[in-house]
């Protein structure tokens, strides 16, 4: 084979079992990528030097086809009702027929971290087909030093071949896309898709199958901490505003999609951000939109105009058009990835039914509940055959990157939250004054107004009612927000249609939980909702 690139000498691809006719590139820097991807048409330069890639029919992730080996070491650790199984013969002859279809090409290699925290570190091993993509991972893991790439040995190893059509007859996949994980061998093989966050969210879930036996809760959540060293987390699923809220220039970012908490506090596992453009603009989010005019920014289907001028409105290949980053490009990005043990944990929903307040103060069980729950809701327009709200619940906010059971991450991180007294809060960026079509966003302003209370303790000192069907605890009045907003029934003009919504809610919340009785205590199923009929 014919290798360039610094790297350990000792530990080539050969470790993997892969060998090529081809060329294969070991760690290139950004600028080497760059050119790669346009020489080989995999890209284009936009006006302002960032990469414009399409990744055809695929432009999210495909759930339906990760597979998970089920074997001796998997069984009895790995929640089946959430992971489609294969077994080890199939992953194998998926393996075999990798190793074939990358024989002639030629490959990219990134050798990373996941993870800022050294003692919980996961050395992997990135090997592409696309420059871009070995781009993408550069900036969305960790790049250890280059003196270090030559003492590098990976832990877990990804091959990303979109080309690689898979055959369900012989590897007993769904179709031609595959993504199959051994977490066994730490081996993941991505195929027949060239969305690339398949590839980070393989390490975010073998992150979330290692921490928990150290006693570390990974998370699906942004972090940022205050001038005084307080630590926030949010969880959130997309669409909440997890990155738009955890974006706040008077607080450091320590990074906005995946981190662990351990004993010494919080880290981040990634090295870069992956955020959404779709309307994105230079005054809503002057940050992010600042990092689509950087050379080097990976920007994936996005639309350009005639000038290469990105158009962030225009939604044609997908509303979910992304750019990916380093995390440095964000001026008031942590520079370690670290922080302490957080203060805060703020649990962000987009309740498009209008009965959530824009704020609450959570008790832990609540917390494990509403973490266990991980609600949600679509509108009408999102999706083809949605007319109406639609509730989502994905548990711990990120169910489908989740291998062992949610009682275990919900378990840690009650557990944390009491080791280390923090406050939990519920923040609903959705709907007020009615549901989606008849009452209004919530205000970004007032949002940032009631989180900025919270994380400042100002909050802690307000007036608190409790809410009658959720239970926990809701302001009363806090200085430069509108009252009324704070009783969401008050804000509806038909209050028995606030009713019918609100036992609708509680009725969905009641019948997502079934499946959670067996795992949790008693003072978590009290902090169940109930619904209460208003006394007029």
């Amino acid at each position: 084979m014919k290798e360039t690139g610094p790297r350990n000498p000792d530990c080539g691809i050969e470790k993997a079992r892969l060998q090529t006719t081809g060329s294969v590139f070991y760690n290139p820097t950004a600028a080497e990528l760059c050119e790669e991807a346009v020489c080989r048409g995999e890209a284009r330069l936009t006006a302002h030097g960032a990469l414009v890639a399409r990744t055809g029919q695929h432009t999210g992730r495909s759930p339906k086809d990760r597979f998970v080996v089920r074997d001796a070491g998997s069984e009895d650790s790995v929640w089946w009702g959430n992971n489609q199984p294969i077994t080890r013969d199939q992953f194998d002859a998926i393996y075999a027929d990798f190793l074939s279809h990358a024989a002639g090409r030629d490959l990219f290699v990134q050798d990373l971290v996941g993870g800022a925290d050294p003692q919980n570190s996961l050395p992997v091993r990135v090997v592409t087909e696309f420059a871009w993509h070995s781009l993408f991972i550069r900036h969305l893991l960790i790049r250890p030093a280059r003196q270090a790439l030559a003492r590098f040995v990976p832990k877990m190893t990804v091959i990303d071949l979109p080309s690689f059509k898979a055959d369900p007859a012989r590897h007993g996949c769904r179709s031609e896309t595959v993504i199959a994980i051994d977490l066994s061998r730490m081996i993941v093989l991505i195929g027949g898709t060239a969305y690339a966050g398949e590839m980070k969210k393989s390490v975010f879930t073998a992150l979330n199958y290692i921490l928990p036996e150290k006693g570390v809760m990974p998370m699906h959540c942004s972090a940022n901490a205050g001038p005084a060293g307080d630590v926030a987390v949010f969880f959130g699923l997309s669409g909440t505003g997890k990155t738009t809220l955890s974006a706040d220039p008077s607080r450091i970012l320590i990074g906005d999609d995946e981190h662990g908490w351990g004993q010494d506090g919080v880290f981040n596992f990634e090295g870069g951000c992956y955020a959404k453009t779709i309307r994105l603009s230079e005054e809503a989010e002057p940050e992010i939109f600042a990092t689509t005019r950087r050379f080097g920014t990976v920007l994936e289907n996005v639309v350009l105009d005639e000038d290469r001028v990105p158009d962030f409105d225009d939604g044609s290949l997908t509303e979910n058009a992304r750019c990916a980053y380093p995390l440095d490009f964000i001026p008031n990005a942590s520079a370690t990835g670290r922080a302490g043990q957080p203060k805060n944990v703020i649990m962000l929903t987009a309740d498009a039914f209008g009965v959530l307040p824009p704020i609450a103060r959570m008790t832990p069980a609540q917390a494990m509940y509403h973490f266990l729950s991980g609600y949600t809701a679509k509108v009408a327009g999102t999706e083809r055959g949605v007319t109406e709200p639609e509730a989502t619940f994905s548990t711990c906010f990120g169910a489908p990157f989740m291998p062992r059971h949610p009682s275990i991450y919900g378990d840690l991180l009650r557990k944390l939250i009491a080791s280390h007294g923090v406050d939990c809060w519920l923040v609903n960026t959705g709907w007020t004054g009615g549901a989606y079509g008849v009452g209004r966003r919530m205000p970004i302003k007032a949002t940032r107004a009631l989180l900025s209370a919270a994380l400042s303790g100002s909050l802690s000192d307000a007036a608190f009612r409790i809410d009658p069907h959720f239970g926990f605890e809701v302001p009363v009045e806090v200085s430069g927000i509108d009252k009324s907003m704070l009783d969401p029934r008050s804000t509806w003009a038909d209050k028995a249609a606030y009713d019918a919504q609100a036992e609708k809610l509680v009725g969905m919340f009641a019948d997502n939980f079934e499946k959670f009785h067996a795992h949790v205590d008693p003072e978590v199923l009290n902090a169940s909702p109930q619904f209460r009929q208003a006394a007029e």
